[in-house]
């Protein structure tokens, strides 16, 4: 086992040196921290003078009088400053302030050292709402040139320099408490699901009830309601009337279903009573103990639950696992269109083609699906950028499905008669080396319908890239990841076995055969095709391939003196052919439903009536979107959806459109957030809830969600209500 897992982690470091990506994760905060509001760069030395510079943010100042210069290491003169802009300051009445970059110059003593070290102390505010930073204390190392030691030691005066660092120093009755001292924060986890937050409050300093707020971080836990004590009514001369504590205080928050590394930011903010300076919101993270929150599989949603497995299961029972998982996906939409595509290539051999041989061609398919599958897997859990959704281009999928509509005449072929001589040459030599059975353009093939032809997110894809995202643990989610693509890929492995030993012959049969997988390779082109053209140019293209089939397959033809085969053929075309016109006309009047072509014809003829049988969602774009709905209170469930998503589109067609569904869902606030875009934005909006990309559906009550029961990859209408009704158990029951 020892060796099998070294061998693993190596070929998942392989794998993942080719791949450097970088993220950093941000959090937004009301007001710049100390050191970005007010950058305080390296001193330099020059001209027997220190030079110290700040870089000050647009809309904060410094005070003049709160800089000081200090060494016990040089003998330093009278600080020199630049011209200040005279300021009616809010907190110290008028006073000399600094805006944008400031250079302070300090010179120095004759000295023979060359190192030496300066105490740099400064402290400045916000202008627009007189927020003001405790003063801050700074040590700088400095370098000592031999040419640039100073002026002579007699120009110094002692009693001058003891005058000047008196003068320096801040005043005694105006000097702020740190915040870490002003406001102590301890924490404690209880074996009852409880963050104890202990705070203690200085003397003559209060902090905001309303500004003590907790948030999830990282990882996976569902945060109650923060309890907080009874506070004292205040008129804030900062923020108004406000509630504060003025004394020491304890809050409780509940916590549960606690997955993995996982931890939150508790921000507070409070300011001085006496010299009514606030300081800027504070923030402490605290690592959450999954053992203390309980995590009981019962109360965890279906991706949360086989996250757990991953956590706490062995290596091959993991492995077998997601081998099961990636058997049951293989009979899901999203491996599908890689059945003819690989069946083709199979076809594309001819009758040189041997068992052994489609078995070789076969696996090299799969293998190269699955290492892509496995290696974009990985990157996604570790960096959060899902790979195959970046392949979601318009310009990418088009590219594809013409490349499909081109084998697919190669498998007629005749394509050669509608392109120029050059181009057909190419094209040609490259179908002639796929024909003999190129291994590199079957994984190449492999490679791209990995990343393009089935983008779905599934619970046990979701699972094992939160407990990557969560762990760090590359080689056992890399590992689960490879188990579940070759899972889905032993349907391939067998269907593409088989064909290689049941393709007929050269001859009539061969040929029929070559066209019934062009037929299907044109069907998978159009299927790609959907995601980027209009409705009704779909529909019509998806008419024309039905009807052209029919024709093909003898729709038109006498069957006088034919065999049984042929009246059969013929069956089949008309059909064809009576379903692509259907389809037409339904196109025509504007349907948009390949299966239901002629529903717009239903009721009162209104093709808008029809399109609107699904949910009537609210279309949000971004973050600020949900968190003005949320901040209302009202429950609400969340679709995050693309057009290029197999799952998304199932859900709106067969569960979206469901009656009960429908009911279940009466005074909930629907949203929709259409990700088909993947821009930024979208990406802000994903990454906020942890979504590693659509389909995924959220319930949230009094702006929380109902974290176990999220819905991740497609469900029925009859297991959807179920989620509902667990989400909004006391809305549905008011």
């Amino acid at each position: 086992m020892q060796n099998s897992r070294s061998i693993l982690q190596l070929a998942t470091a392989l794998i993942l040196s080719f791949f450097l990506l970088n993220t950093t994760p941000a959090f937004a905060n009301d007001f710049l921290d100390v050191d970005e509001a007010f950058q305080l760069k390296e001193a330099e030395v020059k001209d027997g003078k220190i030079l110290v510079n700040w870089e000050i943010a647009d809309g904060y100042y410094l005070y003049q009088k709160r800089i000081s210069i200090n060494s016990t290491d040089l003998t330093l003169g009278e600080t020199e400053f630049p011209e200040a802009t005279v300021k009616d300051d809010p907190n110290f009445g008028v006073n000399k302030v600094f805006f944008n970059n400031l250079t302070v110059t300090q010179p120095f003593f004759k000295t023979d050292k060359t190192q030496a070290e300066i105490t740099v102390k400064y402290q400045g505010c916000e202008e627009v709402q007189g927020i003001c930073y405790p003063p801050q204390t700074r040590k700088i190392n400095l370098t000592i040139p031999a040419q640039e030691n100073g002026f002579p030691a007699e120009v110094a005066s002692f009693s001058t320099i003891s005058s000047l660092n008196d003068s320096l120093s801040l005043p005694t009755d105006n000097q702020l408490l740190p915040a870490s001292e002003a406001f102590k924060l301890t924490t404690s986890q209880t074996e009852q699901g409880e963050l104890i937050l202990n705070f203690q409050v200085a003397n003559d300093y209060y902090l905001y009830k309303d500004k003590i707020t907790v948030s999830l971080q990282q990882g996976s836990a569902k945060i109650g309601n923060l309890q907080l004590p009874d506070a004292i009514k205040t008129d804030d001369p900062v923020f108004g009337k406000v509630e504060v504590y003025t004394s020491n205080f304890q809050a409780i928050l509940p916590i549960s279903d606690v997955i993995g590394q996982t931890s939150l930011v508790i921000t507070y903010q409070g300011c001085s009573a006496t010299s009514g300076i606030c300081y800027p919101p504070e923030k402490k993270e605290v690592l959450l103990d999954p053992k203390l929150f309980g995590a009981g599989s019962a109360t965890l949603s279906e991706t949360d639950t086989i996250t757990k497995a991953l956590q706490d299961n062995s290596i091959w029972v993991v492995i077998l696992t997601f081998f099961i998982f990636g058997l049951l996906l293989s009979l899901t939409p999203c491996v599908f269109p890689m059945i003819p595509i690989l069946s083709s290539i199979i076809a594309g051999q001819g009758d040189k083609i041997t068992t052994s041989k489609a078995f070789s061609m076969s696996l090299v398919y799969v293998l190269a699906m699955s290492i892509t599958y496995t290696t974009a897997g990985v990157l996604a859990g570790i960096f959060g950028k899902n790979l195959q959704v970046m392949f979601q281009n318009p310009w990418i999928i088009a590219s594809f499905a013409i490349i499909f509509v081109i084998l697919a005449f190669s498998m007629f072929g005749f394509y050669e008669l509608q392109l120029p001589s050059k181009l057909q040459t190419k094209i040609t030599n490259t179908s002639n080396k796929q024909k003999s059975g190129s291994y590199t353009g079957v994984a190449v093939m492999g490679f791209l319908s990995a990343l393009i032809v089935g983008p779905c997110v599934a619970p046990p894809l979701a699972g094992a890239l939160i407990y990557i995202g969560q762990t760090g643990d590359a080689f056992l989610g890399g590992a689960a990841l490879f188990a579940m693509s070759m899972g889905m890929g032993m349907i391939l492995l067998i269907i593409g076995t088989s064909a290689g030993k049941f393709i007929p012959k050269a001859g009539v049969w061969m040929d029929n055969v070559k066209a019934f997988f062009g037929v299907t390779l044109l069907a998978v082109a159009l299927w790609m095709a959907d995601r980027i053209l209009p409705d009704h140019i779909s529909l019509i293209l998806w008419a024309a391939l039905l009807i052209g089939s029919g024709v093909y397959l003898g729709a038109l033809n006498s069957t006088e003196g034919k065999s049984g085969w042929h009246k059969l053929f013929k069956t089949s075309g008309l059909l064809l052919l009576i379903y692509g016109v259907i389809v037409l006309v339904g196109a025509s009047a504007g349907s948009n439903d390949l299966l239901k072509p002629l529903k717009v014809f239903q009721g009162s003829g209104s093709a808008t009536t029809v399109q609107q049988e699904g949910l009537d969602f609210k279309k949000i774009k971004s973050i600020a979107d949900v968190d003005a709905i949320l901040a209302t209170g009202q429950p609400v469930m969340l679709d995050f959806y693309a057009d290029w998503c197999i799952s998304c589109i199932e859900m709106e067609k067969f569960t979206f459109t469901d009656k009960n569904v429908q009911q279940s869902l009466v005074g909930i606030t629907l949203l929709k957030a259409d990700v088909t875009a993947n821009d930024e934005i979208d990406k802000a909006l994903m990454k906020k809830y942890g979504i590693i990309g659509p389909p995924a559906i959220l319930f949230f009550v009094n702006g929380q969600e109902i974290k176990n029961q999220r819905v991740v990859g497609f469900k029925n209408a009859e297991d959807f209500i179920i989620h509902i009704q667990n989400s909004f158990k006391e809305t549905l029951n008011n």
